[in-house]
């Protein structure tokens, strides 16, 4: 038994099939199933269930799981500890990244490619993913790092935040859109987008919760006739009159300026906010926490209220 036969194993069972998994280990197909037909054989029974559409561990298989990972881990603790005496930083950090989150306040491309030139033996991981299921990625130890939207102050049990964005959240609604007569200026009262139709992100975005919970106060529920991942599709539906857009204060910013009457959501006011976020124990490995210091230190941080 190898421990790189148990690396393709975790894989398998983690990507859910031969396909994914060799591709994220960088190996043909077959290779990887005569891999792990060896350790079946090794171990006298089999490991993964491949009956189904996807491939899953059997009972045998679900309980040698945790002994596979913990025998990787120890090899990976082996190494970090020779790489912190001779200096040379490696690894792989798993960063999630929530849709349209980096807008044109930082560009995380940048930082990540900044990071790698300093730290070329760190492999990078970027996946983009909605905030719920990145909290719960982080919470697994799935991801490392998560650049996440959230309606909260603080964060949940387990995790700790690095608020980098804060601001209130606007109505976006083009010019031939009807707004009751009590709206003025700048502002709009949530309550006068009742029965509306919206236009907004998703469920499991930080946006569409801090909605959803400022609309539950004052007693209705939103009424979301177009979701989109990206704020500038909002804009855009919204400029087409297809409804009101909801949406940080700032990406309305676009060349359809002019097109959009804008107004600050009040009564109540309701914040977006972009975090850092990572395990409130802090990234297991080296790497992660090199790359979690450099985030820190560059990304920006929303000014004093």
């Amino acid at each position: 038994m190898e421990l790189r036969q148990l690396r393709y194993f975790v894989s398998v069972v983690e990507e859910g099939g031969f396909t994914r998994a060799a591709a994220r280990l960088h190996l043909a197909q077959p290779g990887l199933s005569a891999q792990i037909r060896q350790l079946e054989k090794e171990v006298g029974q089999p490991l993964l269930d491949r009956s189904g559409r996807s491939v899953t561990p059997t009972e045998v298989g679900r309980a040698v799981l945790p002994h596979a990972r913990a025998a990787l881990a120890a090899a990976e603790a082996v190494r970090q500890t020779v790489d912190a005496y001779t200096g040379l930083l490696r690894g792989r950090v798993t960063l999630g990244l929530v849709s349209g989150a980096t807008g044109h306040v930082f560009d995380i491309a940048a930082l990540l490619a900044d990071f790698h030139d300093a730290h070329p033996s760190v492999e990078l991981t970027l996946t983009e993913d909605t905030t719920e299921r990145m909290q719960a990625a982080l919470l697994a130890g799935e991801l490392d790092i998560a650049i996440l939207g959230t309606a909260e102050e603080v964060p949940p049990p387990g995790m700790a935040f690095q608020t980098v964005i804060d601001v209130p959240l606007v109505a976006a609604a083009a010019p031939n859109v009807p707004l009751p007569d009590r709206t003025y200026g700048t502002t709009i009262p949530l309550a006068d987008l009742r029965d509306r139709p919206l236009i907004c992100l998703p469920h499991g975005t930080g946006v569409r919760a801090a909605l959803e919970r400022g609309c539950s106060q004052a007693g209705f529920r939103p009424r979301v006739a177009f979701e989109a991942a990206a704020p500038h599709v909002l804009v855009r539906l919204a400029a087409r009159g297809l409804g009101i857009a909801v949406l940080p204060a700032g990406e309305d910013e676009s060349p359809l300026d002019g097109q959009l009457r804008t107004m600050r959501i009040v009564r109540p006011e309701m914040r977006a906010r972009i975090a850092l976020a990572w395990q409130a124990t802090g990234p297991s490995s080296p790497a992660a926490r090199a790359l979690l210091d450099r985030l820190r230190e560059a990304l920006p941080k929303p000014p004093e209220t």
